[in-house]
């Protein structure tokens, strides 16, 4: 189904996975799957710093922000997609494709954001440990955390703006499984020059700014714990940010392999969408199994709240 020429686009197609219509419902049953653990996962890291006391300072509430967010990033589009595996409709309105596109970029670069918080927090919790209480406070880390949620929202307001602004006319057909910058600017048919600046300048001053900040926050934590000279002063500094660097490590990877690595010219564009989706999806699943398995509080936190559960089904 195409749109042509005065006709104005008042819905769009997601063509998601349709020239692979094989592996659908595998892919639900999978999909279904990770979605449950990965709110389950999230879930009962909330749970477990709500409620144990020990976890109520500044990194820990970084840490639940972290947790919202690897919940809400997925839920703007995994419920869609498996409704479109499922169903042989894969329309979305105009606004709800606006809608979809405006939360995703907010969530995903409040994701950003916040994983540049999080490495300034233990750059300053391994470099100055003794103004650690002092420099990080729980009114400056509100205030970060305020800074990091609205820098992503406005970002995602401007790029949405800017993108919805172009007139659709010549194709309806979304070349992904929702609706992203990329594949929605492509369809239209007035000049996209403003939009396409707009993503490589604004986008690329926070997106570089946030990652410098996450880069150079862990080159002074390396170097300040390399001085260290007991292994077992290493082995703790270093035990308070490997968390945290394994899901920047994850974070960054995986939105490298899906937007800046060519597309493969021995698979389809439907595999290549598969792998994209796979990634999409993997990634907020597998960060609290991180901190679960890495982190020794938050360990014992959860041990303390399965407990509880156990023993109140008992009583």
């Amino acid at each position: 189904m195409a749109v042509y020429n005065l006709t104005t686009v008042t819905q769009f197609i997601l063509i998601g996975l349709s020239d692979l219509p094989e592996v659908r419902y595998p892919l639900f049953v999978a999909f279904v799957m990770i979605y449950q653990i990965t709110l389950l996962g999230n879930g009962v890291i909330l749970l477990a710093i709500l409620t144990e006391r020990k976890l109520q300072t500044p990194m820990y509430y970084l840490l639940t922000n972290l947790s919202l967010l690897d919940i809400f990033c997925p839920s703007a589009t995994v419920p869609k997609m498996l409704k479109n595996l499922l169903a042989e409709d894969h329309r979305i309105s105009y606004v709800g494709c606006a809608l979809q596109l405006y939360f995703l970029v907010a969530l995903a670069g409040t994701e950003v954001f916040l994983l540049a918080v999080m490495a300034y927090d233990r750059y300053v919790a391994i470099c100055f440990p003794l103004r650690y209480s002092l420099i990080i406070t729980k009114v400056r880390c509100v205030q970060l955390l305020f800074g990091t949620w609205a820098a992503g929202f406005l970002n995602s307001f401007v790029h949405t703006m800017s993108t919805f602004s172009l007139s659709f006319c010549k194709s309806n057909r979304v070349n992904h499984y929702y609706c992203d910058i990329p594949p929605v600017v492509a369809l239209s048919c007035s000049s996209t020059y403003v939009a396409e600046m707009l993503v490589l300048v604004v986008g690329g001053i926070f997106g570089v700014g946030a990652f410098l900040i996450t880069l150079i926050s862990y080159i002074y934590i390396v170097s300040t714990i390399l001085k260290i000279r007991s292994a077992e002063g290493k082995r703790k500094a270093f035990s308070t940010c490997a968390s945290h660097l394994l899901v920047v490590f994850l974070f960054y990877g995986t939105t490298i392999f899906t937007y800046i690595r060519p597309t493969s010219s021995q698979h389809s564009p439907g595999r290549d969408r598969l792998i994209s989706m796979l990634y999409a999806v993997v990634t907020p699943m597998l960060n609290p199994i991180i901190y679960s398995l890495r982190n020794t509080e938050v360990k014992g936190a959860l041990r303390k709240v399965l407990h509880l559960r156990i023993c109140s089904q008992k009583g």
